[in-house]
């Protein structure tokens, strides 16, 4: 009977996650119905509501053995659907309901974005054995944001969306950052930099500062060639 205590509350423990992960959803349907209210500093704070449950998630399900204590639900199915929802189906909506790309090639780029993510998704080493993503990592929620932020022409907007889409089918394998082992301690210092001045700048819409989307991208820049760079895709196919 002395067992029984701790392992209820770690059954306990390892369900809240899997509730926590869940409620992905909730901010999901509140990003979208902000979108369609037209109240974009809304939908801003539920995107990040969403990326932040995300973003520690995994931690937390690490912690709480959900794999041994929570075992009848698949966590990695539930990441994904909710990824899926948060990361494509959101900013394809805001896509769809503004301004930010051409009126003739708006519906088109969102059902290729759709398909394309779709493919992204349920690659079956869509995460390679050494913790990295093959092809773009469907960060479309991101690149929504930076078309908020930015206001660039429609035309370029639309251009790079296009570029993102071809390089799903493009193996280059992208760093995960909080597993990645080539100068971890440097990229984890930079993501978490990033993620704070992230947050602060985008809670500041629509009066953020220009510095702040400038010292984003030098990030952007860092991940991309942490990613590029030959090692990491060796292995790739």
């Amino acid at each position: 009977m002395t067992d029984q205590k701790p392992n209820f509350l770690r059954v306990t423990a390892a369900w809240g996650v899997h509730l926590f992960t869940a409620t992905g959803a909730i901010w999901g349907l509140l990003a979208i119905l902000a979108i369609f209210e037209e109240d974009y500093r809304m939908m801003i704070v539920w995107m990040i509501v969403a990326m932040l449950v995300d973003g520690f998630d995994g931690m937390l399900a690490r912690w709480a053995d959900v794999k041994k204590y929570a075992s009848g639900l698949d966590g990695a199915l539930l990441d994904n659907i909710l990824d899926y929802l948060n990361y494509v189906l959101v900013p394809v909506i805001f896509i769809v309901k503004t301004d930010y790309l051409p009126a003739p090639v708006k519906f088109f780029t969102a059902c290729l974005i759709l398909l394309t993510s779709a493919y992204q998704f349920t690659q079956t080493d869509a995460k390679t054995d050494d913790h990295h993503f093959k092809g773009f990592p469907s960060y479309w929620n991101v690149a929504a944001l930076y078309m908020l932020l930015m206001n660039l022409p429609p035309w370029v907007n639309f251009g790079f969306l296009m570029l993102f889409n071809i390089m799903v089918f493009i193996p280059v394998k992208y760093i995960y950052p909080s597993r990645n082992n080539t100068l971890r301690g440097l990229t984890l210092v930079l993501t978490y930099l990033y993620g704070a001045i992230g947050v602060w700048g985008l809670l500041q819409y629509p009066n953020h500062p220009q510095w702040f989307l400038w010292a984003s991208l030098a990030y952007v820049i860092y991940y991309l060639a942490l990613s590029l760079i030959p090692k990491h895709n060796a292995h790739a196919h």
